[in-house]
């Protein structure tokens, strides 16, 4: 079997590239980066599938960032990620790929549900205002490979992952998300001395992360297999925490010994987003990794890139 991974330099895809080979030895994968295709690029993304020819496509490449950025450029995350999903689902239709793996997000579901959010709750009600933009354009992907499966009788499915955090996450001020940005804030009041970090909103809303190489390992076994899913399926640890329990984890990381200062006239989004995951459940999903333990892993990773590189 010969796959295409997209998105290959962000977290989720070089997750999937680096645990493929002990998983799928017996299979090629194909790392595609910005460096072989723009996306947001009909006929280029129509190039690379013709030259690689793959039987599937793990579709992980998004314009993603934190609730600042997105508040302050709404244009672009719908606009960069409707060119970029168009783009390749209908080049993998136009070339009769089989099977693909869209890596949607839990922002696609509306604000103020009952939680946990099933499936089912897609389009059901007003969206969050800090996310709308994006998560219309990632509605949009995950109702197009709704539709190609209906009308080409393609297995095109869409995973719709809760939060993410781990390894290769990006700690850009302004871009990161939750976990990350804790990371960097927490980690430049220890190295500045500071013994206080700002947190928006009060610390009480709640949100659900998967560690990243978990959710990689368990998607790279499922290929072949996608006619088995549902068209959209949730995939969340089932545990919850509060943005303050976040910062606590990152501070125990890090060893920062301060106070969180809360700035409540910031934004932080819904005050509750927790996936119903039952149904990847009955299919074998089972993440491990204890929040502790993927919150210590992921600030390994990060100082280890702020090493510098040997020539």
């Amino acid at each position: 079997m010969r796959v295409l991974l997209t998105g290959g330099a962000g977290m989720l895809g070089s997750s999937i590239a680096e645990v493929w080979p002990t998983l799928r030895a017996a299979d090629e994968l194909i790392v595609a980066t910005r460096a072989d295709a723009d996306l947001t690029d009909r006929a280029a993304v129509a190039g690379l599938i013709g030259r690689t020819a793959p039987d599937a496509i793990v579709h992980t490449a998004a314009k993603v960032a934190g609730i600042q950025a997105k508040l302050q450029r709404p244009t672009d995350f719908l606009l960069d990620n409707l060119l970029i999903d168009t783009s390749v689902i209908r080049g993998a239709i136009d070339a009769g790929v089989p099977e693909l793996l869209y890596v949607s997000s839990a922002a696609i579901y509306p604000e103020g549900l009952p939680q946990p959010i099933g499936e089912g709750a897609l389009l059901s009600g007003t969206l969050e205002g800090a996310n709308e933009g994006y998560a219309l354009a990632k509605i949009a992907g995950t109702k197009l490979c709704e539709y190609a499966s209906r009308q080409y009788g393609f297995a095109y499915r869409a995973a719709v992952p809760s939060n993410l955090y781990g390894p290769g996450d990006d700690y850009t001020h302004g871009q990161a998300h939750l976990i990350a940005a804790a990371l960097g804030k927490v980690h430049a009041a220890v190295t500045s001395g500071s013994d206080e970090v700002e947190v928006w909103g009060d610390g009480t809303a709640r949100r659900e992360f998967t560690y990243t190489p978990d959710l990689a390992a368990w998607l790279v076994t499922q290929l072949g297999a996608l006619d088995a899913w549902p068209v959209t399926l949730n995939l969340g640890p089932g545990v919850d925490h509060s943005i303050t329990e976040y910062y606590e984890a990152a501070g125990c990381a890090v060893g920062f010994t301060g106070r969180f200062r809360y700035d409540a006239t910031k934004p932080s989004g819904v005050h509750q987003r927790l996936l119903d995951s039952a149904a990847a459940r009955a299919l074998g999903w089972n993440p491990t990794t204890p929040l502790a333990t993927g919150v210590a892993a992921s600030y390994h990773a990060y100082l280890a890139a702020q090493e510098p590189q040997t020539p």
